[in-house]
């Protein structure tokens, strides 16, 4: 017997089934199934018991969150495929119970997986937190959240985002203009986060106010930074020296935050990743969480997890 599903209005089945089912057409590309609506009703269809089980269980989830008064879109879809997946789905409703900030339209900005929603209490607990896992799972992009609400907050006194730029040598003097255009296309992920939560005018008066600091690795050196929230995006490409030089930035009344992919190293054959070394050195030392992400908690277009899943199945044997 097909699981159904019926609605008591039609604004409860658009949102959960999408606009013109585009809902539908996700599951059924996720899980081999067949699913038919005809507005009121929804039936669910597979050879696999369950599977039709998982996705009824996906709908009445998000038709929960709905009925909570949030509006269902893709990524909330996206979210409670991957804990379906991963067995926390009965977890979803908690994630729409904490508001990390709002954005600069007013929009409300959660934690999208359990395992986001465990990186972010880290950041906010401790003053040191590793977030390491493939793109897309929002490791960067929730530290700069964090970072913005700190500061409207005047929980600390200003911002400093860094990464290192054109690999680990930093060697930026072959790239035309003066040091601002030469740094900028390797910090615009830092600048997307910003804009995304104060918008752009008003990061850009800040950045001009030295409030927000957004700058390559090189400029850390012989600081102590103090009252500020400091982040170290795509530390997979930092050396050994590079991160001790990082690491040991950290004044009082200061929070950081490293992140990095650690399959997406640029650095030399034989140069070992900082990231790594720093994780295994710090992996017991108090008052340092470390949180790694997975192809579950990726929180883009529902495609990007299955590419990630395939990259890593392990090396094809091509002849050239």
């Amino acid at each position: 017997m097909p699981k159904v599903i019926h609605f008591d209005n039609l604004d409860d089945a658009q949102q959960i089934l999408g606009v013109n089912d585009s809902h539908i057409r996700v599951l059924e590309d996720e899980y081999d199934a067949e699913i038919r609506s005809n507005g009121h009703e929804v039936k669910i269809q597979s050879d696999n018991e369950e599977t039709e089980v998982k996705i009824y269980n996906i709908l009445m989830a998000l038709l929960r969150v709905k009925q909570q008064g949030h509006q269902v879109t893709l990524r909330d879809l996206q979210s409670a495929i991957q804990m379906a997946e991963k067995d926390t789905l009965e977890y979803l409703e908690d994630l729409y119970k904490e508001e990390i900030a709002k954005d600069y339209r007013g929009k409300p900005v959660r934690a999208k997986t359990t395992g986001q929603q465990i990186y972010v209490n880290h950041i906010k607990n401790s003053d040191l937190t590793f977030g390491i896992g493939p793109a897309g799972t929002g490791k960067t992009f929730l530290a700069v959240v964090i970072a913005c609400q700190m500061l409207k907050d005047n929980d600390i006194k200003r911002i400093v985002l860094t990464r290192p730029a054109v690999e680990a040598g930093e060697n930026l003097g072959f790239l035309p203009g003066d040091l601002k255009e030469k740094v900028d296309p390797y910090l615009r992920p830092l600048y997307d986060g910003l804009h995304a939560i104060l918008g752009q005018e008003h990061t850009d008066r800040l950045i001009e106010r030295g409030i927000i600091e957004v700058a390559p690795l090189a400029y850390m050196r012989g600081r102590t930074l103090n009252d500020a929230f400091i982040i170290l995006d795509e530390a997979q490409n930092t050396t050994s020296m590079q991160m001790k030089m990082f690491l040991t930035r950290l004044g009082f009344g200061s929070k950081m935050v490293v992140t990095g992919d650690e399959t997406q190293i640029d650095l030399p054959s034989k140069t070992r990743s900082g990231l790594i070394e720093s994780v295994e050195r710090l992996r017991n030392v108090r008052g340092v969480q470390i949180n790694h992400f997975t192809d579950q908690d990726v929180v883009r277009h529902p495609l990007v997890s299955r590419i990630i899943r395939a990259y890593e199945a392990g090396d094809l044997n091509v002849n050239d």
